[in-house]
């Protein structure tokens, strides 16, 4: 299956750049990102594995930086 994704119930948005995971009733997405600080952006499971909000992470791929106090390219 090169250039196809599979159908992956454990992430939130599967086929996507995402590796947040799926919030369920066990794992409710209630938590904070740890550099944006907004709420209810990540689940326990996310916290435990180390990971920020899609929005951080992006800018922090395309080369920018994205925190508490917004963006910047410096």
């Amino acid at each position: 299956m090169h250039g196809e994704y599979e159908y992956d119930p454990d992430f939130e948005a599967p086929g996507t750049n995402s590796a947040l995971r799926r919030a369920t009733k066990l794992n409710p997405r209630n938590l904070p990102c740890p550099n944006c600080e907004r709420p209810n952006m990540l689940t326990p499971r996310d916290r435990d594995l180390g990971y920020q909000c899609d929005m951080c992470a992006d800018a922090l791929e395309e080369g920018s930086f994205y925190g508490r106090y917004g963006s910047s390219n410096y």
